[in-house]
């Protein structure tokens, strides 16, 4: 996986650069931060704890695949006027190494967010040494740590900010804490022989580590991975043996290896049925409730707990889903 390595390290040199030019902007007053985001994840975290105070670019929005996502020169442009630049890292945005490498070759800031995590908080890639699963959002608790590595960015380039940032930070980290709560008591009340998340690639370690839930991707971590029919055989096993009543698509990746799957199962003689379509790598549509962060990770737990046999309610924890039709 080199799109890893060679990312980690741009992105990190980028930081190490970075004090040279902290403070100019908050000396220009009255002047909003220009704020860049790749993934809308980490776009919805300037905009709860920014608010007003940046204007805010999302270039990846709904069913966009950030692992496959090349930058247009409307990007480009945006990403060097940009006064700060939030990017995921840790591989994800696996084609803009280059593109990052050129916004910090002219002296723009560019942090990775979940490469400020601490390394012992993140999962490792079991054939990549050195490497790290990206998928940090999926774990309320992480990103709270990410709001805060956030706040602190935006902090150092607009100092005049520091209260309300910090009070919208704390705000946003409770909302995450209620989330939280609400997930790992959903969560509890699926079967214990049930509890296994299938989807169509590997994002979803994180959220199975901190609810314990068996996860399996049908692709690996990027979806740049190819699912060979042996990897759908061994599916079609565990959800027979394990009688698994649903597997989930993802609004960002294709669902035809998921079709293939409950197809197997099916010639094995066992109903397993497609439980609903996961926000995985994006979230959904802007000014929706499932378009913020919270949103997404409810629409996710009260979908997974739901279809695998446990009790959560139609609308999720905050009444606001959107209900199926």
């Amino acid at each position: 996986m080199p799109e890893v390595a060679v990312s980690r390290r741009v992105l990190l040199a980028t930081l190490a650069a970075w004090s040279s030019g902290i403070g100019q902007v908050s000396a220009q007053a009255g002047r909003r931060l220009h704020v860049v985001a790749t993934t809308a994840m980490i776009g919805d975290l300037v905009a709860a704890i920014a608010a007003e105070r940046a204007a805010l670019h999302v270039m990846m929005g709904p069913g966009v695949d950030p692992h496959l996502y090349r930058a247009t020169r409307a990007d480009l442009e945006r990403l060097l006027r940009a006064d700060l630049v939030l990017a995921n890292g840790l591989g994800l945005e696996g084609r803009l190494a280059e593109t990052f490498a050129r916004v910090a070759r002219a002296g723009r800031s560019v942090l990775a967010v979940a490469e400020t995590l601490p390394e012992q908080d993140l999962i490792a890639v079991a054939d990549a040494p050195g490497a790290f699963d990206p998928h940090v959002w999926m774990d309320p608790g992480l990103w709270g740590k990410a709001a805060e590595a956030v706040a602190a960015a935006l902090i150092r380039l607009d100092p005049d900010g520091e209260e309300p940032f910090r009070r919208n930070l704390e705000t946003f980290r409770a909302d995450l804490a209620a989330l939280d709560f609400y997930a790992a008591a959903a969560v509890a009340t699926i079967p214990a022989d049930t509890r296994v998340l299938i989807t169509a690639h590997d994002a979803f370690a994180y959220f199975g580590r901190r609810y314990g839930l068996a996860v399996e991707g049908i692709q690996g971590l990027s979806t740049e991975t190819e699912a060979g029919l042996r990897r759908i055989g061994d599916l079609v096993e565990l959800v027979v043996a394990r009688r698994i009543p649903a597997v989930f698509a993802e609004s960002s990746v294709p669902d035809r290896n998921l079709r293939a799957l409950i197809e197997g199962a099916a010639a094995r003689g066992h109903r397993v049925v497609l439980g609903g379509t996961l926000f995985s790598d994006s979230m959904g549509e802007p000014g929706s409730y499932e378009g913020t962060y919270l949103g997404m990770l409810d629409h996710n737990v009260t979908t997974i707990v739901r279809a695998l046999g446990g009790t959560a309610p139609e609308r999720g924890f905050a009444g606001r889903l959107a209900v199926p039709r």
